[in-house]
């Protein structure tokens, strides 16, 4: 089921993100629906998605990338690894 939600949001120093979370290895269009209308809403964010799959992306502005290395990147005082 593709809910197109937004999953959080961060605005700080490095910058203000709409983060989407995707428990799946391929991303849907509708997937992207809470990403754009935010994008829409807010233009000067930043966003990305955070899914299972393996590959980093960067599609019609909006960063792809897996899990594993959004976890593995995340450090205190320092901008998301997206």
């Amino acid at each position: 089921m593709a809910d197109g939600n937004v999953g959080f949001v961060v605005d700080g120093r490095a910058g203000f993100w709409a983060i989407a979370v995707k428990n799946t290895r391929r991303v849907q269009v509708a997937d992207l629906r809470g990403l754009r209308a935010f994008r829409e809403d807010y233009p000067t964010a930043h966003v990305g998605l955070v899914y299972r799959g393996a590959e980093r992306l960067v599609l019609e502005g909006i960063r792809y990338l897996p899990a594993a290395d959004f976890l593995g990147g995340i450090r205190p005082r320092r901008p998301l690894p997206l």
